[in-house]
Parts: C-alpha cells; sequence; structure tokens
C-alpha cells in the first residue's frame, strides 16, 4: 500500500522535497448512539480500515489536495490565507476546515501542502470516513509543521471544525474514536467531561461484522441537527423541573419521573432514547467486563428498537438488514451505528456463523431491498500513525 501511495503522489505532485505516508482509522460505534452531543456515553473503537495520506510541506500558501477515490475531480486547490467552505471544493472542505480551525486556535501554519488521500472506508457509510480526514488532516499538520498538540486536542479540532467549518452538529465521539484508538480495545467516553477508559475487546469465539445497506447517507442534510434541537428542546423543559445541564445526567427512574415537564410528544421519545441509550451504554460496558457477551447483545438489540422507534433514525433498509441478522444462529447482537438512515450496522457474531450469516441476511437483504448489501468482517486497530 505505501508504495503505492507515494508512486501515485510522485506522479500527481512530483517527487522532489520530503514526503512521508500517514494512516488515521475508521470506527464503529458499538453502543451508545446519539448519546454524545446528549453529554452522555459511548463506546466505539477504532479499525483497521481508514484513510491514507502521503503530505509534502509548500513553501507558498497554496493547499493542494487530490484523492484516489475521487479522481475524476483531480487537483483541488486552496489556499491558507481565503479558507471559506465551498460546495464546488467537495470533500477537500474537511482537511480546509482543520487548517482553518488550527490557525485560528493559534498554531502556526504558515504554509501549505500537497496532500495526495487515498480512503478504504466505503463513503457515507457511516463508519467516520469525515472524522478520520479530519484527524488525519490534523495529524500530518502537528507533524509537518511540529506542533504540539494532544491527541485529545485533535479530536476537538475535529469537531470543532465540522460544527464551524462544515455545517454539521455533531458530537465529539467520531473524532475521539479515531484520535484516540487502542488495537483490540474500545474506548469508554462519557462526552460530558471527555474521561475515558479503555475496555478490552475480548469477543472470544465471535468477531465483529459491519453490514453496510449501501444507502448513501450525508450528515448536513438528513436529519441529524433537526434530532440535536430536538433533544435541546426537551432538555430546556426538563430544566424547569430539575437542575441538569444534560440528558445523560438523568437515570431511568428519574426520565419517568419527569418527561411530563416535556411538553411535546416526539421531543418526549427523542429525550427518552438520549437517556435510555446512555445508561444501557453503562450496562453494556460492566456486561463486557463481565465477560457477559449475551447481555452486551441484549442491549445492543435494545439500542436498535430505541433507535428505530423512539429516535425514528432506522429506516426500511437498516431495520431489514438487523432484523435479518437477529434470525441468525450465532448472532449474538446486531444494531445500527452512527447517525442512522443509511449507513451500517454493527454485529458480533460467532465466527463460525459468519459465512452463513453473510450468505443468508444478503439474500434477503436483496430480495427486499432490491440492491447488495456489503460485509466487512473487520479487527480493532490502533489511532494515527505514520507508516
Amino acid at each position: 500500500m505505501k508504495i503505492k501511495l507515494l508512486k501515485k503522489f510522485e506522479e500527481v505532485f512530483g517527487n522532489e522535497g520530503e514526503y512521508q505516508v500517514y494512516f488515521a482509522p475508521g470506527r464503529v460505534n458499538l453502543i451508545g448512539e446519539h448519546t454524545d452531543y446528549n453529554g452522555g456515553h459511548v463506546f466505539p473503537c477504532a479499525l483497521t480500515i481508514g484513510t491514507y495520506a502521503v503530505a509534502r510541506r509548500r513553501e507558498d500558501k497554496k493547499l493542494r489536495f487530490y484523492s484516489m477515490n475521487f479522481e475524476e475531480l483531480g487537483i483541488v486547490e486552496s489556499s491558507i490565507d481565503n479558507l471559506t467552505f465551498k460546495p464546488e471544493d467537495d470533500w477537500t472542505n474537511y482537511p480546509k476546515g482543520i487548517v482553518w480551525t488550527m490557525i485560528k486556535k493559534g498554531y502556526q501554519i504558515e504554509s501549505g501542502m500537497d496532500v495526495l488521500i487515498y480512503g478504504d472506508i466505503p463513503n457515507a457509510s457511516g463508519l467516520s470516513s469525515s472524522a478520520s480526514l479530519e484527524v488525519l488532516t490534523g495529524f500530518i499538520l502537528k507533524n509537518l509543521f511540529r506542533l504540539e498538540v494532544s491527541f485529545t486536542e485533535l479530536a476537538l479540532i475535529g469537531q470543532y471544525s465540522e460544527n464551524n467549518f462544515n455545517g454539521v452538529n455533531c458530537g465529539i465521539m467520531d473524532q475521539f474514536a479515531v484520535a484516540m484508538g487502542r488495537k483490540n480495545q474500545a474506548v469508554f467516553l462519557d462526552t460530558a467531561d471527555l474521561s475515558y477508559e479503555y475496555a478490552p475487546l475480548e469477543l472470544g469465539d465471535a468477531k465483529i461484522v459491519i453490514m453496510n445497506t449501501n444507502k448513501k447517507r450525508g450528515l448536513g442534510d438528513s436529519k441529524y441537527n433537526e434530532r440535536r434541537s430536538q433533544c435541546e428542546a426537551a432538555l430546556a423543559d426538563l430544566q424547569k423541573v430539575v437542575s441538569i445541564k444534560a440528558l445523560g445526567e438523568l437515570s431511568d427512574n428519574q426520565f419517568e419521573e419527569y418527561k411530563d415537564a416535556i411538553k411535546d410528544p416526539v421531543q418526549r421519545r427523542r429525550a427518552k432514547h438520549a437517556v435510555y441509550e446512555n445508561n444501557r451504554t453503562i450496562k453494556a460496558v460492566a456486561a463486557l467486563k463481565n465477560n457477559d457477551l449475551v447481555l452486551f447483545g441484549e442491549l445492543m438489540v435494545a439500542s436498535h428498537k430505541s433507535l428505530q422507534y423512539d429516535y425514528e433514525v432506522t429506516g426500511i433498509e437498516l431495520d431489514t438488514i438487523v432484523e435479518a441478522a437477529l434470525k441468525q444462529e450465532g448472532v449474538i447482537g446486531a444494531r445500527m451505528t452512527g447517525a442512522g438512515f443509511g449507513g451500517c450496522a454493527v454485529s458480533i457474531v460467532k465466527e463460525a456463523a459468519i459465512e452463513k450469516l453473510i450468505e443468508n441476511v444478503g439474500r434477503e437483504y436483496k430480495d427486499k431491498i432490491g440492491y447488495e448489501a456489503s460485509f466487512y468482517v473487520v479487527e480493532v486497530g490502533d489511532g494515527p500513525i505514520v507508516l
């Protein structure tokens, strides 16, 4: 892979100067969906698939980007002196946003760079190709300009950029999981204060299988921002009767006690999901520590149901693929992962049953939806590295 990337970089940008190969992972969230902007817990892990880059510092102010995934766009050029969101700049708005954020935060980036990108995360799948690209760009800048910036800060820079440059009100989970990934471990993160711990993913004779519906989704034009504002409205109602800063502070029982303060029934369901999902996530991590994979799987299924009925972010594609998976032998748990409205589901499956799962679920999905799903048996990997 490294040789292929370097060869392509030289073909596109020439071979003068120093350039290196970088990698940042994608991520999958095992449980804790739509909790990260509600002050709750999440439980993602980094993957061994992700985003690669070859980068070289320039002497002038130009930023030149080229993607092997979108070769038809050619080199997309901008300048560090004029960093604004432009629809015609397409995918490069993500790395541009990181440069803009880091300059805004006072990091010394006085010249541009040439960057070649290649990603093996399926685009718009909900496995955080955008967060992977954002953290990767921050990591490249840290390296090229010898910046003192921690991995936690790289995650926060990615979130700030996506919120303020790309206009998507995402929480911190995706960027944090990418920046802080650790091999064979998941990150149990409290998004209220960014305290975290690593939990070993000891799945015995089971593996993580990602099931891609191949229904493309785009966060910015989905109902993601709408769900976030519904939760904020529900929180404002609850704050009239109970002293909390975020929905993630409530137990299930407390929510039941105070829920009538939320006047709008739709907002009440949204808030219920945020509260119950947070507490499910806490229980799921405890189950994993106790080697209780069965309970972990049950909580995954309950999470999907809540996302389907209370949060309404699944849709026919995700529901079909999860329901088909849960009928298969050897499936411990399955649920949608990511923002929803398409993208992927995650399942934990006994290794001996994986081949049959792919065959059966693939057939049932195609019969009902009309096009094929894709399946990935994934490994849990590290955060950003220089290759």
